[in-house]
């Protein structure tokens, strides 16, 4: 709940600024950085500072931006097989479980208001071998995830182009080595565009990304329109074919739906006033999204039979066909899911080159990553930097497997961000908060242990691919980010 109370009591020392060197390799593993210290850094950067222009509201648009998109277009057409009519219903158990990690981001982000997100949370409470971790984790999440939704934006583009004039892009210039081309080259454009938006500064690519968001929300409230009209009441009987199981299983599924709602937390050192404003977007995106993916998925399983779902890659846009008799409005649909998946790609972006920002400013990575342009207020050499790297992994790798490595770095941080909230309550309980979490401490634990079943609940695969990257991770950080810390070195 909101807390609007007064600064903390006198009688609470504040933490320390004061950096120290570790007497050997545990203690420099297990250094922490001081809330305070993270705060005052807040928005600057090498040869320059971040400028704080965002609102609440453009705030939840990013974190709307980066997560309403790929999920209902695509994964509701592979969620509804498993749950039958009940898929509503794994909707809200999805979204349940993102909320137990959502109100542990909310009160951080209202308490440690920086770029950083679940990274910079890690460091003030865990230590800097746990925070490298998790920033690892999230470079990740963000990096691979833009790369496979850029993939997915290639498909609708050619969906639309179909639908529209008759043709599409050759398989040559539209896949990857393996997947019958060359390299796909409409991700490889998506991509570079976002990274031109986004050199342009935080103000006016929030007001592209809101245009982007409010485009997608209206494409699918027209689909619920149109979609009622076609509802047949048989449809939804019986509601849970497969029963609980296959509720469960469809929500294990979906909850992946519900990434990207932690975005607004790395714009933390770009909004006006970041410590009322955080929690409120980040717990207003995730309603929002999820009152959205309840509509259209009764919608869509009352127009549809479950049964037909199964290998129908465009869901949506086959209802509304169907349901009007003529292609037009399904072509509006892969118009709107073109902006939709558009916007995903823009906002993750975002979000990976604010996280690079934060571990770049306390030497972890190097500084490259933290130099901010006088002009634009922006990082544009991390901004190019990452921009790059996933417009060629985009364009040139089949991801398979590797996308759901995106999942597991996802739901790593968030374990992480619910330990956090609990040992930042008890070793300073008088902090100024806010935002607090409901039902404390249950509500951390079972956040803890949704994120921990989940994790469990990836294939094999998954953790090879998993391991390789800690390891790599690792091998990095001994290497290059345990003497070059800023706590190391004791730089200010």
């Amino acid at each position: 709940m909101l807390d609007h109370g007064a600064a903390p009591p006198a009688t609470e020392p504040p933490s320390s600024p004061t950096l120290t060197r570790g007497p050997g390799l545990g203690a420099r593993l297990m250094r922490r950085k001081p809330v305070e210290l993270l705060v005052a850094e807040g928005g600057q950067g090498e040869g320059g500072a971040l400028r704080r222009s965002l609102t609440m509201w453009q705030l939840t648009m990013i974190s709307i931006g980066a997560t309403l998109g790929t999920g209902i277009f695509v994964v509701l057409g592979e969620a509804t097989p498993l749950a039958g009519p009940a898929v509503a219903v794994s909707f809200v158990v999805a979204g349940l479980t993102a909320l137990f990690s959502a109100l542990s981001y909310a009160e951080l982000a209202g308490s440690i208001p920086v770029s950083g997100s679940s990274y910079s949370y890690s460091y003030a409470t865990m230590g800097e071998l746990v925070a490298w971790i998790c920033g690892w984790c999230l470079v990740l999440e963000y990096g691979v995830s833009v790369a496979a939704v850029a993939v997915g934006w290639g498909e609708y583009v050619n969906e639309l182009l179909d639908g529209t004039i008759g043709v599409t892009i050759p398989d040559a210039v539209a896949a990857p080595l393996g997947e019958g081309g060359f390299i796909n080259l409409p991700a490889l454009i998506v991509v570079l565009l976002a990274m031109v938006f986004l050199m342009g500064g935080a103000k006016e690519s929030a007001r592209i990304n809101t245009i982007m968001v409010v485009i997608k929300i209206a494409t699918l409230l027209l689909f619920c329109g149109i979609g009622f009209l076609g509802i047949k009441a048989g449809n939804y009987t019986p509601l849970a074919p497969l029963g609980i199981t296959g509720i469960s299983a469809a929500a294990a599924t979906l909850f992946f739906s519900y990434i990207g709602f932690d975005a607004a937390s790395t714009a933390g050192e770009e909004a006006k006033n970041p410590k009322r404003d955080l929690p409120r977007a980040i717990m207003l995106s995730l309603l929002i999204v999820t009152v959205l993916y309840c509509l259209v998925a009764l919608i869509a399983v009352g127009a549809m039979p479950w049964q037909d779902f199964e290998g129908t890659e465009a869901a949506l846009a086959q209802i509304m066909k169907d349901v009007t008799g003529h292609s037009f409005w399904s072509v509006v649909l892969a118009a709107g899911a073109v902006v939709a998946i558009a916007s995903v790609v823009f906002a993750v972006l975002y979000g990976q080159t604010r996280i690079l920002f934060a571990m770049s400013r306390d030497g972890l990575v190097p500084k490259a990553f933290a130099k901010v342009d006088e002009r634009t207020g922006t990082p544009r050499a991390n901004t190019f930097i990452v921009s790059a790297f996933c417009a060629v992994l985009a364009a040139t790798i089949p991801l398979g497997e590797l996308a759901n490595a995106t999942s597991i770095g996802t739901l790593f941080a968030f374990a992480l961000v619910n330990v956090a909230v609990v040992i930042l309550r008890y070793t300073r309980p008088t902090m100024n908060r806010t935002f607090r979490v409901m039902l404390f401490p249950l509500t951390p634990l079972l956040g803890f242990g949704f994120c921990v079943w989940m994790m469990i609940s990836l294939p094999g695969v998954t953790w090879v691919v998993f391991g390789a990257w800690m390891a790599a991770g690792l091998v990095f950080y001994f290497l290059y980010g345990l003497r070059r810390s800023r706590l190391a070195t004791a730089e200010k």
